[in-house]
């Protein structure tokens, strides 16, 4: 299969923001978008990026929305090779065979809880179980992490376009290598830096006793973790933090100004190997 980013949108406006973000995305990384809609999903009536909301009539909806967002995407991005397709079958299902295509699939999601850290949406958590590639999660509005960012006095800066990327990695765990290339990579591709937040459990094992040789200070194992991937991207610079508890409340303020949050399989987020969030 030819290496693609694919976008499920449904007319809302998380999902539009989702194919802003999709298609920056896909320049960034040099590969073509492709724009999907799937089966028995009714579309929102939905504002296509510059109009009022609009309902359509009928069956015209589908294929009247995904026309409207090629069209509106190949006019903000003349150089981006744009496709777009009808998925037929249950949202869930189709976009899970869609994304086993593509590098990343890109999903409207209405954001991270602070509290539980995660992700809500029906169909996008139903994804994000399901599939076997990275899947990213986008918020209505997030198009702003593709925007240039402000120095400190509050100025545009080209020179630092993109948030820092931050990972949520969890040690050990099945996902960590997936999770840590997905994150080191989308950092370098952005030129700038990675946060890594490990959660940990304070409690003492029973299996481990105190002064035991075998015993790895979670800051540490971090480190260790951490070190042949510093070695791998040089230019992207790390700063890591091993915190007590579950991580999810640490995520969700260290995400605050990211351009990415990166979770991975057993996270809070789903069981997929790369489950990220802009």
């Amino acid at each position: 299969m030819s290496r693609t980013v694919i976008v499920g949108i449904d007319g809302s406006p998380e999902s539009l923001a989702a194919a802003e973000w999709a298609a920056r995305e896909a320049l960034l990384r040099a590969v073509p978008l492709h724009v999907v809609h799937a089966g028995e999903q009714q579309p929102h009536a939905y504002a296509p990026f510059a109009t009022e909301a609009v309902a359509l009539p009928g069956e015209d909806r589908s294929a009247r929305m995904l026309h409207d967002a090629e069209v509106s995407l190949a006019y903000r991005h003349p150089d981006l090779g744009i496709t777009a397709e009808q998925l037929a079958g249950q949202p869930a299902t189709a976009l899970s065979a869609a994304a086993r295509e593509a590098e990343v699939l890109v999903l409207g999601s209405r954001g991270l809880g602070r509290a539980s850290g995660r992700l809500f949406g029906s169909v996008a958590l139903a994804v994000v179980g399901r599939a076997e590639r990275p899947v990213v999660l986008v918020r209505a509005g997030a198009g702003d992490a593709y925007e240039p960012r402000a120095d400190t006095r509050g100025i545009s800066c080209e020179a630092t376009p993109f948030g820092d990327v931050v990972l949520g990695l969890r040690l050990p765990g099945r996902s960590a290598e997936a999770v840590l290339e997905f994150a080191f990579d989308a950092a370098a591709r952005r030129d700038t830096g990675l946060r890594v937040v490990h959660g940990w459990n304070a409690m003492p094992s029973p299996w481990v006793g105190d002064g035991d040789a075998g015993a790895v200070e979670p800051a540490e194992l971090l480190t260790e973790t951490l070190r042949p991937w510093r070695e791998k991207f040089p230019g992207v610079e790390v700063t890591a933090e091993a915190v007590i508890g579950r991580p999810g409340a640490h995520l969700a303020d260290a995400s605050r100004d990211a351009s990415l949050l990166v979770l991975g399989a057993g996270s809070a987020a789903g069981r997929s190997d790369r489950t990220s969030a802009a």
